[in-house]
This record gives C-alpha cells, structure tokens and sequence, in this order.
C-alpha cells in the first residue's frame, strides 16, 4: 500500500489530504493505523498548520468503521452532545448524525460550542453516504478572518466577548428546539444541575420553557500554537443571518426585542451587536470558505479552535456522522 499526501486547496492551505493509492477495499483501517502511528509528528504539524486533515480511500463509510476509525485517535473522551444548538440523532456513545437542518438550508460557518466555557478540541467526520448534488463542507480558517476584519470590530468582541441567549419550548412549541430535545432528557432537574455545572443562566419560564445564557469568547488563543482566531457564533445566532424578510418579519413578532427570539447573540456587556459588524464577519467567511466535496468513505478531522465548519445545501441522501474529543 502507498499513501500520498498534498493540499485539497492550495490557496486557501486546507485541508490536508492523506489519501490511499487504488480502490478503498484494498486498505483497511489497520494499515492506516500502522501508516499514523510512524508519522504522529506529521499529523501533528499538518493539523496546527493546515487546521484540518481528509483521510481518504480507506473505507471508513460506516457507524462501526467510524467508531474504529475513532479509536485509532484514543478518543476515550468523546463528548455528547447536551446543551448544543443543533438537531442531531445520537448513533452511538460520543457518534451523532450531522446536524439535521432541511437540505436546502445553508448552515454558517462556526466553531462547535464556542458558545460555551467548554468546546471540543476537536471534530471527527466521517462520509456514509455521500450527497447527489453539492452538500459540501464548509471549512474557513479562524486566523485569516483576523485578517480581514477591521481592528476595531476585532478588539470590541475581543474585549467585550459575546452572550448567547436561547429561549427553548417545553414541546408544545412551533420555533427553535425544546429543551427536552436540547438536554436529551425529560428531567428538568437533570437541565439545572447541567446547567450549573456548565455556568450556564437560566430561568424556566412559567409556560414550561427555559431561557438560558452563556458567555463565550470574541477571540480565543490556540492552547497550543499560541495564535489569535476568531471564536464565536455571534453572526449565526443572530436573526440577521437570516435572509431579510424574514429578519423583519421575526422582529416584529418579538416587538423589537431580539432576546426572545429562539436564538439571540448580544455583546458580553448587554449591547447589541451592530448589523454591519456581523456582515463583516460573514463577507470574510465568504471569501475563505473552502467547499470541501465529500467522497463515500472520507473520514475528516478538524482543529475545532482554528477552523470553523458549515454546510452547503444539498439534493439527494446524505449521511455525515460526527464525533467531538
């Protein structure tokens, strides 16, 4: 077996490809193994410096080929999901579907859980079944949209950091999640003591519904390269990610106030964020965002603090599962 290695995109320096010669059911996952285990210092390096690595043509197209693929990395510490912001099904313990939006939506580029105190290192990807048409993942590299945004934008998240308030419905709701959904339990005592031990606000309202807010970072610093990105969701929270007219049509519906909305991001000191500060962000997005196509059999791994990830809208069946370490 021979395995090569280049740059999916050149320009944009991600992602990494380590990819098998010949048909996928020449290789199995044992000889990848054998393959990273005397190049653990490359992986290494071409993850800090390229932010993502595609493994591809060894057939990992399954929950237990994915779930191999996953021990290979000593992922004993894969995360759930509880408390995320995306509809998901969970497959096996620390496995989930990629997030189940509509195929026509576009999903926006962001960090997993960078709403949080605590996010994933990193993400695992794997490709079951690959898209008819389009589904692309989105990937753009964190310190290039430093370098694009203007400095005062960049130092106002950077200081103020960002807020993040959800109001979740108890079921009986037409918009956004239930909390029963978001927490994966019925028990809302069980939501409180996650809640707290996540230092995460709430208040269960008197319809049955619970409101939270979290603080994250504007800008985070890699733990390990030391390098600036940036690091939040505040453009995708916000309801002017969403086309115009329905942008006014749900401020209307909410009086003006945008904390009531299902999702809602302000700054860290209570201030709104300007509109023309979030479409900045969005327009640096769009000029760095690799459209990476999935193969049947693809496994992708991401530094989840360097690179924010997306997806393109879709025609056909598509199955992208997802593991967080």
């Amino acid at each position: 077996m021979t395995i090569e290695t280049k740059v999916f995109n050149e320009q944009a320096g991600s992602p990494f490809i380590i990819e098998a010669n010949g048909p996928s059911s020449d290789f199995r996952l044992s000889e990848l193994q054998a393959w990273k285990d005397a190049n653990k210092a490359l992986i290494n390096e071409k993850l800090l410096t390229h932010g993502a690595i595609l493994f591809r043509n060894f057939g990992v197209n399954s929950v237990e080929g994915f779930d191999e693929f996953l021990t290979q990395f000593k992922t004993s510490n894969l995360l759930d999901y509880t408390g995320g912001n995306s509809p998901r099904t969970k497959l096996l313990q620390g496995i989930y579907t990629s997030t189940e939006y509509p195929a026509e939506h576009f999903i926006s580029l962001h960090n997993e859980f960078s709403y949080s105190d605590q996010w994933p290192a990193h993400l695992f990807f794997c490709c079951v079944t690959a898209p008819e048409k389009d589904g692309n993942t989105l990937i753009a590299d964190g310190r290039k949209v430093l370098q694009l945004l203007d400095p005062e934008v960049i130092d106002k998240f950077e200081q103020r950091k960002v807020t993040y308030i959800r109001n979740m419905h108890d079921g009986s709701g037409i918009f956004g999640p239930s909390w029963q959904d978001t927490f994966e339990t019925q028990d809302k005592d069980q939501v409180s003591e996650f809640c707290k031990q996540s230092n995460i606000d709430f208040v269960w309202k008197k319809d049955g519904g619970l409101r939270t807010l979290q603080q994250g970072l504007g800008v985070a610093v890699h733990p390990i390269s030391k390098e600036k990105v940036w690091f939040n969701q505040a453009d995708q929270f916000h309801a002017s990610n969403h086309p115009r007219d329905y942008y006014e049509a749900m401020v209307e519906m909410c009086n003006g106030k945008l904390d009531e909305l299902p999702q809602h991001a302000c700054f860290g000191d209570g201030s709104e964020i300007p509109d023309d500060a979030l479409a900045s962000v969005r327009n640096a997005f769009k000029q760095l965002t690799v459209y990476f196509p999935w193969q049947q059999g693809d496994a992708l791994l991401i530094d989840n603090v360097l690179m924010a990830h997306g997806r393109a809208p879709f025609s056909g069946p598509r199955k992208i599962l997802v593991a967080m370490s």
